[in-house]
């Protein structure tokens, strides 16, 4: 290769370690050791998880900040981001940072009384500023109350046999004999809400929030049964009550079934991957380009369902740009089917190693070998 080469690098986070932005900053550092005047295009992407907001922001706009109410209803800080589309100011809103999963107050409360209240303040909060137009990335929640929390949030009342309000959560709605949608909110008629996902889960059943990710957040395997026929009357009641038939819709049951809730409020599910790709200007970076390379931070068999690497992987062979995987981890068992997808496949580690020292020498080692595969690609090329 005589010229210079042009190289996307478009890496997911590695959970626990680094940013998308920090990844591909790390990548880049060893890649430029071999080809100092390469025009490398960093992309940056999510799949609608924790870390969406950084990677959306990393390609510019704002960054705010909102109390609300986390999922035990305690107060916290919760931050989204406002960008400008050729649509109109657009709020990106990252339920992880209201309703996370690693939040140890949110999940020192039982997940039956936890809540999505607070996303419902924030979207409420965003709309009095005049915003529209909604990217809200599900992933990494805590909470398996349908959305209940942020429908009441957002003026729909829950109530018992005697009239009385119910609690929003797995455990109030067991009380629930009426759904009351006279005072939700009108300006969420006008709104466009995208709704961040890469799950196909319906709301309830044995592939539904709370039977499949509710053990994860705290669910008891002798409660699953009876949250998710909580649930499914819940989501029976609000289906007759907004007109909109939503429960079995692929990606309902995302985020403990806050997919369902957004999907009652006119929101429309799509990948989080292809929609950051979007954003980041993936297609854009694609054209003309010599080598891309992604990652994340564990490769494994959920990585082929279309998260952020496959849908890189799909879009590279789309502009004919070969694209190579390297990630933290790779499970060799989803090695065949990955190996289909890129041309090769790197994990960390070149050698023995604790997890702990590779988490914290992740930038280091991945500079090292993006550099050795910048060694092996320039003489490939020769």
């Amino acid at each position: 290769m005589s010229l210079p080469p042009v190289i996307v690098v478009a890496p997911d986070k590695f959970k626990g370690s680094l940013t998308a932005p920090a990844v591909a900053a790390a990548i880049e550092q060893g890649l430029r050791r071999v080809w100092p005047d390469a025009e490398i295009r960093a992309c940056p992407m999510a799949d609608g998880g924790d870390g969406t907001l950084d990677t959306i922001l990393s390609r510019g706009g704002a960054r705010g900040l909102r109390e609300v109410s986390g999922a035990s209803g305690a107060t916290l800080i919760a931050a989204y981001g406002i960008v400008d589309a050729p649509e109109g100011r657009t709020a990106v809103i990252e339920i992880a940072q209201v309703v996370a999963l690693i939040d140890p107050v949110g999940t020192a409360t039982p997940v039956e009384r936890r809540t999505t209240r607070g996303v419902g303040l924030l979207i409420r909060a965003l709309l009095d500023d005049g915003i529209r137009r909604f990217l809200v990335g599900l992933g990494g929640s805590s909470t398996n109350d349908g959305g209940a929390g942020m429908l009441a949030a957002l003026g729909m009342r829950f109530v018992d046999a005697g009239g009385r309000d119910v609690a929003p959560t797995p455990e109030g709605l067991c009380e629930l004999a009426r759904v009351d949608a006279a005072t939700i909110d009108q300006r969420l008629a006008q709104s466009d809400i995208t709704i961040m996902s890469d799950v196909d889960n319906p709301l309830c059943g044995a592939h539904g929030a709370t039977a499949i990710f509710g053990p994860q957040k705290g669910v008891r395997a002798a409660d699953v049964a009876h949250i998710d026929a909580t649930l499914a009357r819940y989501a029976g009641m609000v289906e007759i009550e907004m007109a909109r038939s939503t429960a079995q819709t692929a990606g309902a049951g995302a985020a403990g079934g806050l997919g369902f809730a957004l999907l009652q409020v006119g929101g429309r599910l799509r990948s989080g991957a292809d929609v950051v790709a979007e954003v980041v200007g993936l297609d854009r970076a694609l054209r003309g380009a010599d080598w891309a390379i992604v990652g994340e931070g564990r490769t494994d068999a959920q990585t082929l369902l279309r998260k952020a690497p496959i849908v890189v992987a799909e879009r590279a062979r789309a502009a004919n740009v070969p694209v190579t995987l390297l990630s933290g981890a790779i499970d060799t068992a989803a090695l065949p089917e990955l190996n289909h997808h890129f041309s090769g496949c790197f994990a960390l580690p070149a050698g023995p190693v604790r997890q702990d020292e590779s988490i914290a020498l992740a930038a280091v080692l991945l500079a090292d070998r993006a550099e050795a595969l910048a060694r092996l690609w320039a003489a490939a090329a020769t």
